[in-house]
């Protein structure tokens, strides 16, 4: 199944309202700034991509959605949120979480997406899930 940008940005908003994909916290965060969500989207029968979606700090009903891939492929987006535009970073050198002065969902709902699959945290459950193209 090949999904678009439009469908993935439909399932990632859908999945926003999987409780059981909530972070309820993480390591020497008392409380997350906004609501955040971590799982996986079912890409094809043996594909599952990882994602990370945290809400606007602002208005998370009305902000726009801006979905995020580090570049590569084989990058894990984790990087960007948690060294570059994410609500709280690890700087380079640095072994503690502490927040960042300017996230990007300040004004906006962020989908961290990992993909292709076998990148990260995403699955490839077969040998043939790790041949990309531009196409698949």
């Amino acid at each position: 199944m090949k999904f678009s940008v439009s469908v993935l940005c439909l399932l990632g908003l859908a999945s926003a309202a999987r409780y059981k994909d909530l972070v309820i916290g993480l390591p020497d965060i008392n409380r997350l700034s906004s609501d955040w969500y971590s799982g996986y989207l079912d890409a094809s029968e043996t594909k599952q991509l990882h994602y990370v979606f945290v809400s606007s700090l602002t208005d998370p009903i009305n902000d726009p959605v801006v979905l995020w891939f580090n570049g590569g492929p084989g990058c894990s987006s984790l990087l960007a949120l948690f060294q570059e535009h994410g609500p709280y970073v690890i700087d380079d050198g640095e072994y503690y979480i502490k927040n960042n002065q300017f996230p990007w969902n300040q004004r906006a709902n962020i989908l961290y997406l990992e993909s292709p699959a076998g990148v990260g945290f995403s699955i490839a459950g077969t040998d043939a899930d790790y041949q990309h193209n531009d196409m698949s």
